[in-house]
C-alpha cells in the first residue's frame, strides 16, 4: 500500500485476490466435470477415461433394448444437468475475472493515484459476496430437482439392475466441492473488502503526511 515501500503483489489484498483465482478455477473445474459427460453409457467408450472404467461402462452388461434405454436416459439426463453446469462455468469464469483486473490495477499502482477506487473495489467485493449465497442456493436447487427427476429414478434403476451401484441420484462430490468453494469465495470477497477499507484509510494517511 505504500508506494516504492513493498511490492504490490505481496501485500495481504494481492494474496486474498490470488486465493480468490485460485478458487475460481477450481469452481470451474469441478462445474465441468458435473455436466462435462453424457453419463455411464453414452460417450464414455469414445473418452476411455478413469470415470468410463470406474463405472463398467469398458464392459457394460447393456445389450439390445436395454441399452438404447440407457443411452436415451443419459442423453436426458446429461440434457437435464447441462444449463445448471454452464451457469455454473459462467459464474466461475466470472469470478477468475474480476480478481485478475484487481491485482492488475493494483500492479499498476490505480489505487494509489486514485484511493476513491478502493471504495468502489469494495463495494464490488460485497456485492459478489452477498450475490454467492442465492446462486448457490439456486445451484443446489436446481441440482436436487434434477436428481428428482422421473428420469434420473429411471436411469439409476435401469444401472442398478445390472449391477452398477455408481448412478444413484443424489449430488455427487464435484456439486460438493462446488459449494463449499462457492463459500469459501464469500469469506475471501468479505476479507477483500475489509483489505480494500484499511488500504483507503492508509492510503489517505500517507497522502496527508509531508513530503519527506
Amino acid at each position: 500500500l505504500r508506494r516504492g515501500r513493498r511490492p504490490i503483489l505481496a501485500s495481504p489484498a494481492a494474496y486474498c485476490q490470488m486465493v480468490e483465482v485460485l478458487l475460481a478455477v477450481l469452481v470451474l473445474v469441478c462445474s465441468s466435470v458435473s455436466g462435462g459427460s453424457a453419463g455411464g453409457y453414452t460417450g464414455l467408450p469414445a473418452m476411455g477415461g478413469i470415470y468410463y472404467y470406474h463405472y463398467g461402462g469398458a464392459y457394460s452388461g447393456f445389450s439390445g433394448a436395454d441399452g438404447e434405454r440407457a443411452q436415451q436416459l443419459d442423453q436426458r439426463f446429461y440434457l437435464l444437468k447441462l444449463p445448471i453446469a454452464r451457469a455454473a462455468m459462467a459464474v466461475g469464469g466470472c469470478l477468475l475475472v474480476f480478481p485478475c483486473i484487481l491485482i492488475l490495477v493494483g500492479v499498476l499502482q490505480v489505487p494509489w493515484h486514485f484511493p476513491a477506487w478502493l471504495l468502489i473495489e469494495c463495494a464490488l467485493d460485497i456485492a459478489i459476496a452477498v450475490g454467492t449465497v442465492p446462486a448457490l442456493y439456486y445451484f443446489f436447487h436446481s441440482m436436487v430437482g434434477v436428481y428428482n427427476s422421473s428420469v434420473c429414478k429411471e436411469r439409476e434403476q435401469l444401472y442398478q439392475s445390472k449391477g452398477y451401484q455408481g448412478f444413484r441420484c443424489s449430488v455427487h462430490g464435484a456439486e460438493v466441492a462446488v459449494g463449499l468453494l462457492g463459500c469459501m469465495a464469500t469469506v475471501a470477497y468479505l476479507l477483500s473488502a475489509v483489505l480494500a477499507v484499511r488500504g483507503y484509510r492508509t492510503i489517505r494517511q500517507q497522502k496527508q503526511k509531508p513530503v519527506q
